[in-house]
């Protein structure tokens, strides 16, 4: 009885399915689902795989072209993300693309330093360098809370530009952080057990003080000035959250998960809102690039379950109409990934999804890829409303511990919009490659497969 019921889920899925050709036209009904949306959430099933990276580059492309989008916002620190955006937008005199990645310098350096961002990149430069003299370009931004003191050294040299007094009481304030050497970590661990007292009272000050003073800040030279304020008091705010998310990480996972993933929501809507003032109202349309983990409804997932929230879930609360969600899966291949954190990125085989997973059951269909569109369809909305295992590989992938470390229970119609199924798929290549990316492990039945 099971055997059949498996079998005309296959089916189901197979008839659903709209095969992927690898032509523009394949993304046809995407667009048509995103319709005037004004938020669009394109996930990645792991930190390291080519073909995620490769497809939402294209679908955001159009995004850009035919929808109007001004922004793409993706899961990086903010001011690595804003050297990136300045160059896209040709507001800096760096014109080489690797220049402009060069921020990205902790692990994992590949997510962002790798070769179809650096395409994208180049493609958004020039598309922007050909718009008319007074259309809005494109931005790129970063939504993430871990550059703790990138932040706080882009706060003070905006002051020194515009207010030298303001930037020594600025100095006076994050000096409280002086002795932990650059280490959050250690910052975090040090106050959470009460050995010093924390920086709590100075990061919050200083944002309160820099947004006192707006106005004087963003009466400067026109939409500059406005861009510039808006840059600085996103890293103060970035201060102030980064500071309670170090602290919580020693307090409990689900506390930190959702300090972070509260600080990327909040993030976002803070760059709508500054885009639409300069669109006089116009609403902005914004493309996010996160983790899967990140962009599917929580409450959709074990995630939820656990009292974990995400931004996936907070933006359809906010945008409930105006948004489209859409994750992506696979069943086999190879993945950019380290074994531990700050460990070098190898290139590793994934393995077969697990039975009762997604991924198995798409595999099924014998279709190499193809796009489920969630969202409309009541049939497939039916069939696989039950909850099954979905794979999540972050920057780490231990297949020893696989079920454990990498597994979770969804119900997918619930947790995106829209599906992109590739069942085989090969590792994000990094600009800094590696021996042990270069010598990629070898297949699980090595060595009697010599």
């Amino acid at each position: 009885m099971a055997d059949r019921l498996t079998e005309n889920l296959i089916a189901t899925v197979r008839q659903m399915a709209q095969p992927m050709r690898g032509e523009p036209a394949d993304y046809d009904s995407i667009l048509e689902q995103v319709g005037d949306a004004q938020v669009v959430l394109i996930g990645e099933a792991s930190h390291g795989t080519h073909e995620f990276y490769q497809t939402r580059a294209e679908i955001t492309r159009r995004l850009i072209t035919e929808k109007g989008f001004q922004a793409v916002a993706v899961e990086a620190d903010w001011p690595d993300a804003y050297r990136v955006n300045c160059y896209v937008r040709g507001a800096t005199n760096i014109t080489n693309v690797n220049e402009a990645l060069s921020g990205f310098k902790r692990f994992p350096q590949w997510m962002w330093r790798n070769t179809v961002v650096v395409e994208f990149l180049k493609w958004l430069r020039q598309h922007n360098t050909g718009l008319p003299q007074n259309a809005t370009k494109t931005g790129f931004y970063g939504l993430d809370l871990y550059s703790l003191f990138s932040s706080i050294q882009a706060v003070i040299q905006y002051l020194d530009k515009v207010d030298p007094e303001a930037a020594k009481k600025a100095r006076e304030r994050y000096a409280c952080f002086e002795h932990y050497g650059e280490d959050p970590q250690r910052y975090g661990y040090t106050v959470s057990f009460n050995v010093e007292e924390s920086c709590q009272r100075e990061v919050l000050n200083q944002l309160v003080e820099l947004q006192k003073k707006a106005a004087q800040y963003k009466s400067g030279d026109g939409r500059m000035a406005q861009d510039e304020y808006f840059y600085a008091q996103q890293n103060a705010r970035l201060a102030k959250n980064a500071e309670e998310y170090y602290r919580s990480m020693f307090e409990g996972r689900v506390s930190s998960w959702n300090l972070r993933d509260c600080h990327m929501a909040d993030t976002l809507n803070a760059l709508v809102a500054h885009l639409t003032g300069q669109n006089q109202g116009q609403p902005a349309k914004v493309v996010v690039w996160a983790h899967n983990s990140h962009l599917g409804n929580a409450k959709a997932t074990e995630m939820g379950t656990a009292g974990e929230l995400n931004v996936g879930q907070v933006v359809r609360e906010r945008y409930d109409g105006e948004m489209v969600s859409i994750g992506f899966t696979t069943y086999s291949g190879t993945v950019s990934a380290a074994y531990d954190w700050d460990e070098p990125v190898e290139r590793r085989r994934v393995r077969p999804g697990l039975a009762d997973s997604y991924e198995k059951l798409f595999h099924e269909t014998g279709l190499p890829a193809f796009i489920l569109n969630l969202r409309d369809n009541e049939t497939l909305k039916a069939h696989l409303g039950k909850p099954r295992l979905e794979r999540a590989i972050g920057v780490i992938y231990r297949p020893e511990t696989e079920r454990f470390s990498h597994y979770f229970y969804a119900r997918l119609p619930e947790q995106f919009d829209t599906v992109i199924h590739i069942d085989e798929t090969r590792a994000l290549e990094p600009l800094e490659r590696t021996p042990q990316w270069e010598n990629a492990e070898a297949p699980e039945t090595f060595p009697s497969s010599l």
